[in-house]
């Protein structure tokens, strides 16, 4: 299998201090979705460009990435380190 999955930093070009952190298989396309106004936790803040993206090629591990993430502590380590 040569799939990989991506969990990513999302970072508004309106408002620079506005991140979003998300996990897709096609990174291409779910930044469209975003930019396009099909998401609506990020329709508000659009456009959005990727700050951070990390590819895996195990599922569960970058969904428990995310899920990290977004989590208080998540949130602290990417600020500081991605």
């Amino acid at each position: 299998m040569n799939t990989f999955y991506y969990v990513y930093i999302l970072q508004s070009d309106a408002d620079d201090k506005r991140y979003y952190t998300g996990f897709t298989e096609n990174l291409k396309d779910r930044l469209d979705h975003h930019n396009s106004g099909k998401v609506p936790a990020t329709r508000a803040h659009k456009p959005w460009r990727i700050k951070t993206c990390l590819s895996f090629r195990d599922r569960e591990r970058v969904l428990e990435f995310e899920r990290y993430l977004k989590t208080h502590s998540g949130r602290a380590f990417a600020i500081k380190r991605l």
